[in-house]
């Protein structure tokens, strides 16, 4: 049985359907420019002539931003409903990329491209739409759910990567920056469709609620979701590094930029058969050994791609290969913690593994600039990134897939 609270679909009149359609929409907007930020490094930095520690550490504060701001959007959305979480967060994710498109300062563009962007992420993007679809559909129909609109942050990518490379190279980064901007206003009319109810309030004379401290204390003690937890940090430092240093890293080994361009865009092409696979599979076998063999083909991904001498070629069987591994984490992890949990704080909860994701993306981005700057390569960002694929597929299989037994849920039965 679901939690108490509003119940999936509850007082809906609009039909699932268009509530996927309206989610996958948001999810292309929203993770669209987010992943073609590497596209903007080198005109950035040519520009002004930053270094890629400087171009980098905005990005990453943008990462970590993003997920210290998600329990907190989530825990929101939870409580009062998601439509004016969603409304915020794509407001200031507009301005960010508005101001970004005038920073003429590492601090200005910090400030723009880390911290405006990052909060307006932590309101708009995946984790929220995820969130909100937990409590406006059945079970039967979240996983599937979930890998469409996964997915469909996937095809943003695919359009968005060749599209700002285009835009950057005919009109600039700051004007391409700024039709990002103008398109996020269209979050908002879409975000009717998916918006959430607000937690009911406690009735007098009904069974005790669970807390949101409760929540929290319940899902920290629980060691799966741990271990769920910290395998997501993982996934954040594979993608974040990619997203913003895949392309530089192309142009030094003597490649051009279109094939940055279009190896990041495969990306994004071929996750949406991986999106959907795990959404499907996530329904039909364990979603821990999904998990496991996800993020251990990452680390042989990897491995084999640095391995072979640089070429186009090889550039695009990488993105390939890793689109159909790049966003599948996320339909298995959202159901486990469902599965776990229910959906009365699944917004928070899985806000909370984000952030974990997200500092992992921190990382990734940051190293990535730094260790490049100082060593005048990629190389040990790239193994680290094999050494923590494997670290977290080991850390998923002891994960126990069933809900947790409450003392109200034991004394019913």
């Amino acid at each position: 049985m679901s939690q108490a609270g509003a119940q999936p679909g509850q007082g809906r009149k609009l039909p699932p359907e268009l509530i996927i359609l309206s989610a996958c929409m948001i999810s292309m907007l929203t993770f669209g420019p987010r992943a073609s930020s590497g596209n903007f490094q080198l005109p950035v930095i040519t520009e002004y002539g930053w270094g890629s520690d400087t171009f980098s550490f905005a990005l990453a504060i943008q990462n970590l931003l993003w997920g210290l701001g998600q329990p907190f959007a989530g825990a929101l959305a939870d409580r009062f409903g998601s439509l004016r979480v969603l409304w915020g967060g794509a407001l200031l994710y507009g301005l960010g990329l508005a101001l970004m498109s005038v920073a003429d300062t590492p601090i200005a563009f910090t400030f723009a491209a880390g911290v405006l962007i990052g909060f307006g992420l932590s309101g708009c993007a995946l984790s929220l739409v995820v969130g909100a679809l937990a409590k406006l559909l059945p079970e039967n129909r979240r996983s599937m759910a979930f890998g469409l609109v996964t997915a469909a942050g996937s095809f943003g990518q695919f359009v968005f990567s060749p599209l700002s490379g285009a835009m950057i190279q005919s009109a600039g980064w700051h004007w391409t920056a700024l039709f990002f901007a103008v398109l996020m206003l269209a979050i908002l009319p879409l975000s009717m469709a998916v918006a959430s109810a607000p937690i009911k309030t406690q009735v007098e004379g009904a069974p005790k609620q669970q807390t949101l401290r409760e929540a929290l204390g319940e899902a920290f003690a629980h060691r799966s979701y741990v271990l769920v937890v910290l395998g997501f940090f993982t996934c954040g430092f594979q993608l974040a590094f990619i997203t913003v240093h895949l392309q530089k890293y192309l142009v030094e080994a003597g490649l051009t930029p279109q094939v940055g361009y279009w190896a990041f865009a495969l990306v994004g092409l071929f996750n949406i058969v991986g999106s959907l696979s795990a959404g499907y599979l996530s329904n039909r076998m364990p979603r821990r050994y999904i998990l496991s063999f996800i993020y251990f083909g990452r680390s042989l991904a990897t491995l084999a791609f640095l391995m072979v001498p640089p070429s186009a070629t090889s550039a695009y069987l990488f993105g390939a290969i890793t689109g159909l591994l790049w966003l599948s984490t996320v339909p298995p992890t959202s159901a486990l913690i469902g599965q776990m949990f229910g959906t009365r704080y699944f917004a928070m909860l899985y806000g909370f593994a984000f952030f974990s994701h997200q500092v992992g993306g921190f990382m990734g981005v940051l190293l990535g600039g730094v260790l490049r700057e100082a060593t005048g390569s990629y190389e040990i960002v790239w193994g680290l990134s094999i050494a923590l694929g494997v670290a977290s597929a080991l850390i998923n299989l002891p994960v126990e897939e069933k809900p947790v037994v409450r003392k109200e849920s034991a004394a019913a039965a």
